[in-house]
């Protein structure tokens, strides 16, 4: 299998520490021109249509630190299925193809969801006493907006990637308490 065949999957959040995909190899990796925010309103897994959390998404500029998974031919498409389910709920998640550098030097392509910018849900650019509002308030399915991020941030700390912005965020939504 030549590097142009392999196939690769970019995590920046919670595919990091549960991927939930068979894969064969995984190394830390850099994605450029793309970074980490609470940029995308959850109104299933962390809120409600009439009271939004926020979640992860990729957002343009920067850099992002995260994880590549490398997975076999065989399981590509069953892969690619699994995460469009876990991943597309509501198409706020572009798809794409995009270069990571992997720590060992290497560059590949790998699979990767952008925040889209032109989606209702799409949250980009708040202050972070906005963005703090809407985390304290969300609380859906799968729990809290706010231990979401306190989960997220904990995992990237434990992996040695840290990410200031959020830990100031988290300590701004900390302020301000639970809504009534």
């Amino acid at each position: 299998m030549t590097q142009n065949d392999e196939f690769w999957v970019f995590a920046y959040g919670s595919l990091m520490w549960r991927p939930g995909f068979a894969h064969i190899e995984t190394r830390p990796a850099l994605l450029e021109g793309y970074h980490r925010a609470m940029c995308v309103l959850s109104i299933h897994y962390r809120g409600t249509p009439e009271r939004p959390g926020l979640v992860l998404g990729l957002e343009e500029g920067g850099r992002c630190h995260g994880r590549a998974f490398r997975v076999t031919d065989d399981d590509r498409e069953t892969v690619i299925a699994y995460l469009r389910a876990r991943e597309l709920i509501s198409n706020v998640y572009l798809e794409r193809m995009l270069p990571v550098g992997l720590d060992d030097g290497r560059r590949v392509e790998a699979y990767v969801f952008i925040a889209d910018c032109a989606h209702v849900q799409y949250r980009g650019g708040l202050e972070d006493a906005d963005a703090a509002r809407i985390i304290a308030q969300g609380q859906g399915s799968g729990g809290s907006a706010r231990d979401y991020l306190a989960n997220s941030l904990a995992h990237l700390d434990g992996l040695g990637i840290p990410d200031p912005a959020l830990a100031r965020l988290l300590a701004t939504v900390d302020r301000l308490g639970r809504p009534a």
